[in-house]
C-alpha cells in the first residue's frame, strides 16, 4: 500500500512538474528584458529597490516580481529592468510614475602618433596634481589590468571624492591608476576579452609607453591625452561586440554615483532613438545632471547621411578623421609593377615571388562566381597551398582558412581610407588596382606576385572624415547638428589585452599594444581632451568643456554640398587640445536649458519625472525652438526651393581676458544672407554674459543640399567659431 500510494504520488508529481514546465514554457519564452525608466530619484526617505519591486508586483501575474527583475538603478537616476510580457510592458507603461519603457536592445562597439599630431606632445603645460584627482570612467568591453599602460608607478591613493569598489571578479586586481573595475555581464569578470575597451581607456588617460609598435609598425611612445589620471573601467561588453542596454544603463548609474568626472563610450545603437528610449541619452543626461560631460562615439555607418545614432545635445558626439600617418601595404607584381594596397600586414614572405591564382581556379566544388569571389567552404587547400589567391569579393576569412600563402582582397567598404590587421599576408586594393591586377594575370600563363610587409607613410591630406564614421543630419532634433567634433580615429595604435589581435577565427596572434579604427578610436581622444580642460577648469559645466572644445576646433573643409558632408560629418572641425584650454567666450548651458529643450517632445509631466523636481514648461510663443537653444554650433532644416529666414538666439560667456570686446565676423557662403545683431559684445569681468542673435536668409535651396558659413567672435586674441548650416532634406 505504501508502495502504491507512493508510485501515485510520484506520478502525480511528474505531471505536476510536467505541466508547469509547459506552463513557464507559454509565458517565460514570451518574457522579454525591458528597461522601465522613471526619471530622477525622489529626496528624502525612499526605497528604489521596494519601489521597484511594489510597480512590478501590480502588473506581474503568473509570476514573482523577484523573479522577473533583472537590475533596479538606484544610485544616480530610477528605475529598473525586467523581464516582461507584452500585456505587462503595456501596463506599465501606462503608469503616471513611469516616464518610458523599452526592450534592451543590443549596442554595438563602435596612440604613438596621434597626440602629437595635434600638436599635444609630452611637453606641453599640465597640472599634474589636479590630474591625478581626475575620474575617466570608461564604459566599454573590460579593460587588462596587467597592461603596462595601467601601472600606477609615481601614484599616490585614490581621490577622497571616490566612492567606487574595485569588482573586477576573480585574479583582477586593481591599483592607484585603475582604480576601479564592474563587470555587468556574464562572464563574471571585468577582464577585457576583446581588447576593445583596454584599448580606448589607454588612448584616454593611459600611462605614457615608451618603444611600443606592432610588429615593428608605428613605433613610438604610447600614451593618453591625460596619463596621470585615474581610470574607473565598466564592462558592458562580451565577446562578439554584445553590450546589452540594459547593463550600459547600469554602468552610467554606477559610475555617476562612483564620482568619475568624465566619461567615454564607445558603443552605439546602429539605429537612432528617441530620447526616452535611448538608454544612452538617459544615462548622459543625469551625468550632465552632476557635471560630468559624456563623450560617445557618432557610429560606424557612414557616409551615408542622418546615420548618426548620438544626438543627444549634452553629449560630446564624437566623428572619426584621420592623421598625418598611413599604413600601407605594396603588391609587387611578377612584370615589376607595383600596386599600392591597404592592409595592417604584419608578414614578411620567404622570397621574392610567388604563384598568384584566381579564387575562380582554386576549387572544385563551388560555381566559378562564388569561388571567384573566394565564399566559404569554396577553396581548395590543396590548390591555394604555397600561392596567393586574388579574391573578388572580400574572402578573407576563406583565403586565411583555407591555408593559402597570402591574399589580395577588394576594399571591404569599396573605399581605401583605413587599414586593418589582417590574419596572413594580405592587402586589400581599390577597383583601380584590382583591375591592374586582373590584367596582369590575363597577360601570362604564370603570374607570379609578392606582397611586402606593411609600412609608415606620410599623409599630407590629414584630418580628413573616415568613410566609416556616421554622419548627420540629426533626426531627433533636426536644428541641432551632430557630430559635434572630429578625431583621430584611423589606425590608432594604443593598448590591447590578451585577446587574439584580428577578429578572424584561428588567428590566435597576440600582442601588447593593436592598432584599430573607429569612431570608439576617436571618442577617447575627445575625453581626453575634455579631461584636459577640466584640468585648468574644474569649475566649467560640461557644456562649457564641450563648447570650448567645439569653438577653438580647426576648420575643416568639403567642397561638396551634400546634405551628408561638410558639418554633418566633422561638426565643428578637428580637435585642437592646446586652444581648448582658452577658449575666451563658452555657450554655457544648465539642467534647466536642457529641460525647456525636453519640453518641445515631451509633456510637463513627464519632464517632472526626468528632472526630479517642479520644471514647468513654457507653452504658445514662449514653447521655443531647439534652434534657440544656446548651442556652440547653428543649424536649420529648411523647406527646399522655397524662401527661408531663421534666426539664432545664443549667449555668451567670458572665460578670457575680465575687460576685453569681441567683434563678429563672418565666413560669407553667396547663398546665404547673415546678420548678426550686435556686432560688438564688450565684457568688463569674468563670468559676465552677453546675448546676440544671428539671421541667416536665402531661397531656392535644392532638395538634399546644404548650405554652409561660419561666425567668429574675436577680441584679436581669441577667435571663437560656429559653424551655420542651413540645409534640405531629400524630396519625398
Amino acid at each position: 500500500m505504501a508502495k502504491h500510494g507512493a508510485l501515485l504520488f510520484y506520478h502525480t508529481l511528474s505531471i505536476l512538474i510536467f505541466t508547469l514546465s509547459l506552463l513557464c514554457r507559454a509565458t517565460c519564452d514570451d518574457r522579454k528584458v525591458y528597461i522601465v525608466y522613471l526619471g530622477s530619484l525622489s529626496d528624502g526617505l525612499y526605497s528604489p529597490s521596494s519601489h521597484h519591486l511594489s510597480v512590478l508586483q501590480r502588473v506581474v501575474q503568473d509570476s514573482s516580481p523577484e523573479n522577473v527583475l533583472v537590475r533596479s538603478y538606484k544610485r544616480s537616476f530610477n528605475g529598473f529592468a525586467a523581464r516582461l510580457t507584452d500585456q505587462e510592458r503595456e501596463k506599465l507603461s501606462k503608469m503616471k510614475e513611469v516616464v518610458s519603457v523599452f526592450p534592451s536592445r543590443t549596442l554595438q562597439l563602435q596612440t604613438t602618433r596621434s597626440w602629437d599630431f595635434m600638436g599635444f606632445n609630452e611637453e606641453i603645460g599640465r597640472n599634474a596634481t589636479v590630474e591625478s584627482d581626475i575620474i575617466v570612467g570608461v564604459i566599454d568591453s573590460g579593460i587588462w589590468p596587467e597592461s603596462e599602460s595601467f601601472k600606477d608607478e609615481g601614484f599616490g591613493p585614490p581621490p577622497k571624492k571616490w566612492k567606487g569598489a574595485c569588482e573586477g571578479g576573480k585574479n583582477f586586481t586593481c591599483n592607484n591608476k585603475l582604480i576601479g573595475a564592474r563587470y555587468y555581464s556574464s562572464t563574471e569578470s571585468a577582464r577585457d576579452d576583446t581588447g576593445h575597451g583596454t584599448h580606448t581607456a589607454s588612448t584616454a588617460a593611459g600611462n605614457a609607453v615608451r618603444d611600443v609598435s606592432f610588429y615593428g609598425l608605428a613605433q613610438g611612445t604610447a600614451r593618453g591625452g591625460v596619463p596621470s589620471a585615474r581610470i574607473a573601467a565598466y564592462k558592458v561588453c562580451t565577446p562578439g561586440t554584445l553590450c546589452s542596454a540594459h547593463d550600459t544603463l547600469a554602468a552610467f548609474d554606477d559610475a555617476i554615483a562612483d564620482g568619475v568626472d568624465i566619461i567615454t563610450a564607445s558603443v552605439a545603437f546602429s539605429m537612432i532613438r528617441e530620447f526616452d528610449v535611448d538608454p544612452l541619452a538617459i544615462g548622459t543626461f543625469h551625468a550632465m545632471e552632476k557635471g560630468i560631460l559624456t563623450s560617445h562615439a557618432a557610429g560606424n555607418n557612414g557616409p551615408s547621411g542622418a546615420t548618426v545614432s548620438s544626438v543627444a545635445p549634452w553629449v560630446l558626439t564624437v566623428a572619426a578623421s584621420s592623421m598625418d600617418r598611413r599604413i600601407i601595404d605594396k603588391v609587387v607584381l611578377g612584370n615589376g609593377r607595383t600596386v599600392i594596397g591597404n592592409s595592417v600586414n604584419s608578414f614578411t614572405l620567404n622570397g621574392t615571388s610567388f604563384p598568384l591564382i584566381h579564387g575562380k581556379n582554386a576549387s572544385k566544388n563551388c560555381t566559378k562566381t562564388s569561388a571567384g569571389g573566394c565564399e566559404q567552404g569554396c577553396l581548395d587547400s590543396s590548390l591555394v597551398k604555397g600561392k596567393v589567391v586574388l579574391c573578388d569579393k572580400y574572402g578573407l576569412l576563406e583565403a586565411f582558412q583555407s591555408g593559402a600563402l597570402g591574399s589580395i582582397l577588394p576594399n571591404f567598404r569599396a573605399v581605401d581610407d583605413a587599414s586593418y590587421v589582417l590574419p596572413l599576408a594580405g592587402t586589400t586594393i581599390n577597383n583601380e588596382n584590382y583591375n591592374v591586377v586582373m590584367s596582369y594575370m590575363n597577360s601570362t600563363r604564370d603570374p607570379r606576385v609578392n606582397i611586402i610587409k606593411s609600412e609608415v607613410i606620410k599623409n599630407p591630406a590629414a584630418p580628413a572624415v573616415a568613410s566609416f564614421s556616421a554622419r548627420g543630419p540629426n533626426l531627433i532634433l533636426p536644428d541641432i547638428i551632430k557630430p559635434d567634433i572630429s578625431a583621430p580615429g584611423i589606425e590608432i595604435l594604443a593598448a590591447f589585452s590578451s585577446a587574439p589581435i584580428s577578429t578572424t577565427p584561428g588567428d590566435m596572434r597576440r600582442v601588447k599594444y593593436n592598432i584599430q579604427s573607429g569612431t570608439s578610436m576617436a571618442c577617447p581622444h575627445a575625453a581626453g581632451v575634455a579631461t584636459y580642460v577640466k584640468t585648468f577648469h574644474p569649475d566649467w559645466s560640461p557644456a562649457a568643456i564641450k563648447s570650448s572644445i567645439m569653438t577653438t576646433a580647426w576648420p575643416m573643409n568639403d567642397p561638396s554640398s551634400n546634405v551628408s558632408t561638410g558639418e554633418f560629418a566633422y561638426g565643428s572641425g578637428h580637435i585642437n587640445p592646446l586652444k581648448a584650454i582658452d577658449p575666451g567666450l563658452v555657450y554655457d548651458a544648465s539642467k534647466e536649458d536642457y529641460i525647456k529643450l525636453l519640453c518641445i517632445s515631451y509633456d510637463e509631466s513627464r519632464v517632472r519625472l526626468v528632472s526630479g523636481d517642479n520644471s514647468t514648461c513654457p507653452s504658445g510663443p514662449d514653447k521655443g525652438s531647439p534652434k534657440d537653444h544656446n548651442y556652440p554650433s547653428m543649424g536649420a532644416k529648411v523647406t527646399a526651393m522655397q524662401p527661408f529666414t531663421v534666426t539664432f538666439n545664443r549667449r555668451v560667456k567670458n572665460v578670457g581676458i575680465a575687460n576685453s570686446t569681441y567683434v563678429a565676423k563672418i565666413s560669407p557662403n553667396s547663398k546665404l544672407e547673415i546678420k548678426v545683431v550686435p556686432e560688438v559684445l564688450s565684457f568688463k569681468s569674468l563670468n559676465e554674459e552677453k546675448t546676440f542673435n544671428v539671421t541667416v536668409s536665402g531661397s531656392n535651396l535644392p532638395f538634399e543640399s546644404r548650405a554652409s558659413a561660419s561666425l567668429v567672435w574675436s577680441d584679436g586674441t581669441h577667435s571663437v567659431r560656429s559653424p551655420i548650416v542651413v540645409y534640405t532634406v531629400p524630396r519625398a
